[in-house]
């Protein structure tokens, strides 16, 4: 049998004098042909996107006729692609997406948790009231998933079960524009409770160059809503995260250039749309902080930004710690060789 070569170090914790930590991880980045531009460790390997791919997700409000039959606005189909951190704003856009589609908080399958913007969560707190679904980072995507299931005229109980028609058409999307066949052999349920599939990395970078760019690869109704899915996501950033969260403060700082969306367990998948380049990238170890440095290095590695974008992709190629005394002790950054694979 042959060993199976690590990946390489992509974010590196330094204390003192010493590397403390150091984070393995792969990722890729292709052009609108499908052609890899840079790559470091295993391309091919399987990986589970989680909410990284909500905007592939996404191509069901379309191809079930969702966004036509309940003119569905850009603000919704952000909130179809979020990750939101449960800001009063997030929750009031969820309430009318749901009230436009013609549903309640009651028939999402979401499952609550408080909201993960932390004055967001005090201030709930202070009411006396318990989080409830639209809380849930995830609230944005089930309330698209409800639309689908009426758009198709099926009940919407159970649309989170990989056998319901809901999820049977965002695999059968999801697949279209990777590629790839999405197996049982390789499926988890992720943490909103939705089916993950698992599917190379190399595809699903390949899979956002081809929604940024238009491919021909693409049915036109794949193309035309991938073009409309990134601008939403990006022209109303703070919808997809929130204030402070990485996504929306870079996707700003681009103007509309970059779709970037994270996923848990170390993914992040994107695009640059001005240069139609797709990526995507797996922190091995799942730390969430060394992927944001590496997704911070591998964009600072393409290159090309001005001033304005270097300085928010600073803050995640390099993030000081301090302790409880305000002594820094350390910093985690993204690893110097990632320019190298390029």
């Amino acid at each position: 049998m042959t060993e199976q070569k690590a990946n390489p170090v992509l974010a590196e914790y330094i204390r003192g004098n010493m590397i403390e930590n150091r984070h393995r991880g792969a990722f890729c980045v292709v052009d609108q042909n499908g052609a890899i531009v840079g790559s470091a460790g295993d391309v091919n390997a399987l990986i589970y996107p989680r909410s990284a791919i909500k905007s592939l997700q996404a191509l069901a409000l379309f191809q079930s006729g969702a966004v036509e039959k309940f003119n569905l606005n850009d603000q919704d189909l952000a909130l179809a692609c979020s990750s939101h951190l449960g800001e009063q704003f997030h929750v009031d856009g969820v309430l009318r997406f749901l009230e436009k589609i013609g549903a309640t908080s009651a028939d999402l399958e979401c499952g609550a948790h408080a909201p993960m913007n932390k004055i967001a969560r005090t201030a709930l707190r202070a009411t006396g009231a318990q989080p409830s679904a639209l809380h849930n980072n995830c609230s944005g995507k089930h309330t698209g998933m409800l639309a689908v299931a009426k758009a198709l005229g099926v009940s919407s109980v159970g649309y989170i079960e990989r056998d319901h028609p809901v999820q049977v058409l965002v695999r059968e999307c999801v697949e279209r524009v990777l590629g790839v066949e999405l197996t049982p052999d390789h499926c988890g349920r992720d943490g909103c409770s939705i089916p993950t599939w698992g599917a190379p990395l190399v595809s699903f970078a390949q899979a956002f160059a081809k929604m940024s760019s238009g491919s021909n690869d693409l049915p036109a109704i794949y193309a035309n809503a991938g073009d409309r899915l990134f601008k939403a996501a990006a022209t109303n950033a703070e919808l997809v995260a929130g204030t402070g969260g990485f996504d929306t403060d870079a996707m700003n700082v681009f103007a509309g250039d970059l779709m970037l969306k994270v996923g848990a367990a170390g993914v992040f998948c994107g695009a640059l749309r001005g240069r139609n380049l797709g990526f995507a990238l797996k922190c091995d170890d799942g730390n969430m902080a060394a992927a944001h440095a590496i997704v911070a290095g591998l964009l600072s590695a393409i290159g090309g930004h001005p001033d304005a974008i270097q300085q928010v992709l600073a803050t995640k190629t390099a993030q000081p710690e301090k302790n409880w005394r305000g002594f820094e002790v350390g910093q985690l950054q993204s690893a110097t060789a990632i320019a190298s694979y390029f």
